[in-house]
């Protein structure tokens, strides 16, 4: 199929197929192959491209910085003080504006509405650095990184523990279950995925034999993990609720106790980062002075690990935030792969 990207924006992973999201990650193994070699790919020479940042953000201004430049594109970074949306302008007002000077836009903020009014209304590619709902530019990364450990996705069981209804946890089951992985979510029942979720979820499952698992129990969770992953107790927005997550959550710790449990010799350990596993934040400090606690959801055991693969997870970050950019504007020719 001719350019089947090409002027798609990405806003969530269930707005594309499991066949879609496996050619981007194989796009972008691609590309860091040409990057690591020093081949260059200018496939968006003379291109502007719009990054509008609510949130703060490391890796995924890094990764939009840099992919754009990668590909020979300019990148104008609008942090949240140069975003208007509904103060001195209205969203449909900036997107039309927007779309008008730029060739493309990523955004990473709060509501979905957002991201999705952008795309209704830019008449160009809009790309999701990170909602309240979804996070698809981490979910590639993610999986393209364990294509890379285990040579394949299909089949694998990927075990999430910790706050299982926040984006990152609501992504890892869509798009697990789009590609064929069995994913379990473990967490008490009061941070659990909404039904809505879970049943995109399961819709995509039927299609791919995934085999998906809900649940508070730890032993069953872990079971045959070929990968676990954690996130932080509290989201961005949420930091006046570290009390009750960390009595909530602290059952859920990412520990060598929890690598053990899953009676495998070859598990990884993945996280999104940033991570509090040791005392070198401030927020951290914070915590430790008023719990009394010096790891939150992973230990520092854990992280250092030689199977802990958080690193190369977030470098993994630039080259799919690349495919994508590449893919959208590019007129690059990329048949779509046949799933796993």
């Amino acid at each position: 199929m001719l350019e089947p990207f090409q002027g798609k924006s990405l806003l969530a992973e269930k707005d594309f197929s499991g066949a879609e999201l496996y050619t981007l990650i194989k796009f972008a193994e691609h590309l860091k192959y040409l990057k690591s070699n020093n081949i260059e790919h200018h496939f968006l020479q003379g291109k502007n491209i719009a990054l509008l940042f609510a949130k703060t953000s490391t890796r995924t201004r890094s990764s939009f910085t840099v992919a754009a430049t990668d590909l020979g594109a300019h990148p104008e970074f609008l942090g949240a003080q140069d975003i208007q949306f509904g103060k001195k302008e209205s969203l449909v007002d900036t997107a039309k504006v927007l779309g008008s000077m730029y060739d493309g836009i990523e955004y990473r903020g709060y509501e979905q509405s957002v991201v999705e009014g952008l795309a209704k209304y830019s008449g160009v590619p809009v790309w999701n650095g990170l909602t309240d709902e979804w996070h698809p530019t981490q979910m590639l990364a993610d999986f393209m990184t364990i294509d890379e450990v285990f040579g394949h996705i299909k089949g694998i069981t990927l075990t999430y523990l910790g706050d299982a209804r926040n984006n990152v946890a609501n992504s890892l089951l869509v798009t697990g279950a789009m590609l064929g992985v069995n994913v379990h979510l473990v967490g008490p029942a009061s941070l659990q995925p909404s039904q809505e979720v879970q049943d995109i979820a399961t819709k995509f499952a039927q299609d791919s034999g995934s085999q998906l698992l809900i649940t508070d129990d730890l032993e069953k969770g872990l079971t045959g993990s070929d990968v676990l992953y954690t996130d932080i107790w509290a989201s961005m927005g949420e930091e006046d609720q570290w009390a009750s997550r960390i009595k909530l959550l602290q059952p859920y710790q990412l520990n060598m106790a929890a690598v053990k449990k899953t009676g495998k010799a070859d598990t990884i350990v993945m996280h999104d980062l940033p991570a509090y596993h040791d005392l070198n934040t401030k927020l951290a400090q914070d915590i430790h002075d008023q719990f009394g606690l010096s790891e939150l959801e992973i230990t520092d055991e854990v992280f250092n690990a030689p199977f802990a693969k958080q690193f190369q997870q977030a470098a993994n970050r630039m080259h799919t935030i690349k495919a994508v950019m590449a893919a959208s504007l590019g007129h690059v020719f990329i048949p779509v792969l046949a799933e796993e």
